[in-house]
């Protein structure tokens, strides 16, 4: 990956994200930061 496309989709993941601290509140962020640590776990589960 060029630094080019990660700064993209860098600037993407964080526009989608304030977009929806903006327009559905913290909910959303929070779960997903949950599931992301329980496949975080699971993946050094496996390693």
């Amino acid at each position: 990956m060029t630094d080019k496309i990660a700064l993209y989709l860098g600037i993407v993941i964080f526009m989608a994200i304030t977009a929806d601290l903006f327009l559905r509140g913290t909910t959303d962020v929070v779960f997903l930061g949950k599931k992301l640590a329980d496949l975080l776990d699971w993946l050094a589960f496996w390693r």
